[in-house]
């Protein structure tokens, strides 16, 4: 696999997860991705920039535009230093939440991409990598 080009920002605010939805709109489209594709990732990505700032206490989204073979993608990993994931059995079914988010959950970004990896520690954070492919 060969990162083209790759990028940290800020998730720590409100207007971050806006700044983050921005940032990945526009690498979809440096990649030529079908705008349904395009607006899939963005979706994920308005969940997971969400959380990031409400339950993570806020972090960052690091960002690569990769390839691999004849494939182009994206990949993003949005990581914090909060509290953790206690139970991610639960939080990764299907309806359940924790709050007043989009309803959409982790279960819901995770079928809006094509790979999908979640590590959280208790106490130390959670990281979570998701990629989408033209």
């Amino acid at each position: 696999m060969i990162v083209r080009s790759s990028g940290s920002q800020p998730v720590r605010l409100e207007q971050d997860v806006v700044l983050a939805r921005q940032t990945v709109r526009k690498l979809t489209q440096e990649c030529a991705m079908r705008l349904i594709d395009q607006t899939k990732l963005v979706t994920a990505v308005s969940e997971l920039a969400r959380n990031t700032v409400v339950y993570g206490g806020g972090g960052d989204m690091d960002w690569q535009l990769i390839e691999d073979g004849t494939r182009v993608g994206v990949r993003l990993t949005f990581r914090d230093e909060g509290p953790g994931i206690a139970d991610i059995k639960l939080a990764m079914t299907d309806g359940w939440t924790s709050g007043s988010g989009l309803g959409l959950g982790l279960t819901g970004a995770k079928r809006l991409v094509d790979e999908f990896e979640l590590d959280s520690t208790v106490g130390a954070g959670t990281r979570i990598t998701i990629t989408r492919w033209t």
